[in-house]
């Protein structure tokens, strides 16, 4: 094909993905979400393709930045860096052109500005060393054994099987085993040799026979030429200032040692014109473990054995003996702050304040935290055992290429593990995995023992039953999917589109020939998602307590999306705790009393306390136009509505709505209450009398008291001033975040 001929097959592509991001052409929807998955696959299969792509991806951007168009940069910017992390062929000069326009957009507001950067920071390093984006993704999401690049990744993709069919799950299963069971650690190996010494070399590099010499390697030799690429391309990496010629004159180097001087010198003198054509490196799919959410805690044990290899734990009936090797010997030691009663300025300081106490000194048991010249200082104990597994590099940082949201907690301790939650189903499936998110964080307070270690990102596909499309039911248990969609216009357009495709894979008949090559749309998709998508948008989870008898302690749950309310038909007991009041005319519904904090601009605190009759109430946390803020509660009350005329008494109802952050409602007369959370029947409280809805805090220790010795011979004990709770947010993924 002409280069004409491909450049104008490319852009005609890149229209089709940018009309449906404009939502002007209809006819389109049924091939939502196909367009650039398309556009991936040319330049996969011919590799030679992805300078001109590149080009017309840059026009697309530039024009949109010249005309105002934002809605189309995000899309632009992540379709660009997918083809360059997975390119050989890209100029400098394509580099620095992109790099340029990245630092322009830092201008913009978020999210824009926050994914530029983000794209600013990896073109840097690419630019100057290119195959390093390409290198580090495979190593951190296949495992491979790296001493300077240890980071690992992996996706755990969880359904549940009581919401999920099982033809779903089996298909899913399938197409993930079929693609990875060609992604061996040696066919990884190579894929990154390979890669590495064209995205250096360029056309002086004779690919096809690069490709040949390496398969025919012993997996010894393999392994040496892996380690020598990577060791390579990490320290000019590393260093201050790269340099693209040094690496060049490096790599080949190695270049020539696996072909031979005189293959080497005919591939970059001669060209070898009758060479075949340049042979595609794919781009393994990520590690994926597939899981039937039946346990809890499950999600809890995997990430434990994933930063633990299992034959090195063992998990205990009831998971609390688990330590992992006494990370924390005093708990209190590490979450203690004490107060401090010096000035801050040196002079003031005792002689020796400077140093540190000694091994097994009093100030060691007694302070976690140190004042020093004014400054805050963590002390930690001698005896921490840190595991030999888990400890990594000392000073990995963002220049070296530690991967988004990892860094050093601990001192001493590296965040060399991301954990990809990937979650199937629908809004009753994302209350699971806030129940799971809360507990977590919740466990890390008493143990501390994954958050040192693990970066954690969650990642939301909605897959609903097929149902009419007039169905009500339906739209209901994805409302959190079209708010994502809504928020981020990307994620509507390659995400929220998947669910059909993954229904229509169910019903294929499964091949069992893992021999073939095959294109797997879903999975192309999912990968798509988990590389791509590093925006989070925050949302709040909401801890209700339950009181079925008022003489006693409540019961705690929390919710995500929705509680619903609904008034039963059974009387309360003569002696039950709710007060009966007299002279309640019979009706409908059930008395409620209601006291919330009305959300007020200002934030002022406005208590309202009201009385009304109502047949149901129904608390959304999830905001149902992009005006109104997302972090109150939407509450509408079907309130009874009494009238009298010549036909007697009559009763209607209208639905009443307010915002509110906290709320609290209790029976008034003999009607007991239903509460279901998050749409799932599984989570139903009945007989309830009264319950307290309000944000769910951030899983914190307890005051602590402690004396203020600067009052003399009063001692006074003063207990240390708690500050207010910080909410409890569950971050899910997305590709920008939340576009204004």
């Amino acid at each position: 094909m002409e280069s004409s001929d491909v450049e104008l097959d490319l852009q005609r592509s890149v229209q089709a993905v940018l009309r449906e991001l404009s939502a002007q052409a209809p006819a389109l929807q049924s091939n939502q979400g196909m367009w650039r998955w398309s556009l991936h696959k040319k330049v996969e299969r011919d590799p030679a393709k992805s300078p001109a792509l590149v080009r017309i991806l840059l026009r697309e951007l530039e024009k949109a930045e010249s005309e105002d168009l934002r809605h189309v940069i995000i899309p632009l910017l992540h379709t660009l860096m997918y083809v360059l992390t997975k390119a050989t062929g890209i100029t400098e000069e394509l580099y620095r052109r992109t790099y340029t326009f990245c630092t322009r957009l830092l201008t913009l507001p978020a999210p824009y500005c926050t994914v530029a950067l983000d794209c600013a920071i990896r073109l840097k390093t690419e630019t100057a060393v290119p195959g390093t984006l390409y290198q580090r993704l495979v190593i951190a999401e296949q495992n491979l054994t790296s001493e300077l690049y240890p980071y690992q990744e992996r996706v755990f993709l969880f359904v549940d099987p009581e919401l999920v069919s099982p033809s779903v799950c089996s298909a899913l299963l399938l197409e993930i085993e079929a693609a990875q069971v060609q992604q061996t650690p040696e066919a990884c190996m190579r894929h990154v040799v390979s890669h590495a010494l064209q995205a250096a070399l360029g056309d002086a590099c004779h690919a096809s026979a690069l490709q040949r010499k390496l398969k025919a390697s012993p997996r010894g030799a393999l392994e040496r030429y892996f380690h020598a690429v990577v060791a390579a391309v990490e320290q000019m990496a590393s260093d201050p200032s790269p340099s693209r010629e040094g690496h060049q004159e490096r790599l080949e180097e190695i270049y020539c040692s696996l072909l031979g001087p005189a293959a080497a010198a005919r591939g970059r003198y001669c060209g070898d014109p009758l060479q075949d054509p340049q042979p595609s490196i794919p781009l393994p799919s990520p590690h994926i473990t597939f899981h039937l959410w039946t346990d809890e805690e499950q999600l809890w044990k995997e990430l434990v054995l994933f930063l633990r290899p299992r034959s090195q734990v063992r998990l205990s009936a009831d998971l609390e003996a688990l330590d992992l090797q006494g990370l924390w010997p005093d708990r209190e030691l590490a979450r203690a702050s004490m107060l401090s009663t010096d000035s801050g300025i040196e002079r003031d300081l005792p002689s020796g304040a400077d140093e540190p106490p000694g091994p097994g000194s009093p100030e060691t048991e007694r302070a976690g935290l140190q004042r020093k010249g004014g400054i805050r200082k963590r002390v930690w104990p001698p005896d921490v055992a840190m595991p030999a597994c888990w400890a990594g590099p000392q000073g990995l940082h963002r220049r070296t290429g530690v991967p988004g949201g990892v860094g050093e907690l601990v001192p001493g301790v590296s965040r060399l593990h991301t954990a990809r939650v990937l979650v199937l189903g629908d809004d009753r499936m994302l209350g699971r995995l806030a129940q799971a998110y809360h507990s977590l964080r919740k466990r890390e307070t008493q143990k501390f023992c994954l958050t040192p270690r693990l970066s954690l990102q969650l990642y939301y596909i909605p897959v609903l039953a097929p149902e009419k499309p007039a169905s009500c039911r339906h739209s209901e248990l994805r409302e959190l999917a079209t708010f994502l969609g809504r928020a981020d216009p990307w994620y509507e357009s390659t995400v929220n589109t998947l669910c059909p495709a993954i229904h229509k894979l169910a019903e294929m008949p499964p091949s069992l020939d893992t021999s073939r090559t095959v294109d797997p749309f879903i999975l192309d998709v999912i990968t798509y998602y988990v590389r791509m998508g590093t925006q989070p948008i925050y949302f709040q989870i909401y801890t209700v307590k339950i009181f079925r008898d008022l003489s006693q302690d409540p019961a705690e749950d929390i919710f995500l999306t929705e509680l619903n309310v609904k008034i039963q038909d059974s009387k309360l007991p003569k002696d039950g705790f709710s007060p009966r009041r007299r002279g309640v005319a019979e009706g409908p519904g059930a008395e409620l009393s209601i006291c919330y904090q009305k959300a007020l601009l200002s934030h002022r605190a406005q208590e309202v306390t009201s009385s009304v009759r109502a047949t149901g109430l129904v608390l959304k946390a999830l905001p149902a136009s992009d005006t109104e803020d997302h972090t109150c509660l939407n509450v509408s009350v079907t309130e009874v509505v009494k009238s009298s005329n010549l036909a007697g008494r009559s009763f209607s109802t209208v639905t009443n709505t307010f915002r509110t952050a906290t709320i609290q409602i209790q029976s008034q007369d003999q009607r007991l209450l239903t509460l279901l959370l998050d749409k799932d029947g599984r989570r139903m409280f009945r007989d309830v009398v009264r319950f307290e809805v309000a944000p769910c805090p951030e899983p914190c220790s307890g005051a602590r008291k402690t004396k203020a010795p600067w009052l003399g011979s009063h001692q006074l004990e003063v207990e240390g001033t708690k500050a207010k709770p910080k909410p409890l947010l569950m971050p899910i993924n997305t590709f920008s975040g939340i576009v204004q």
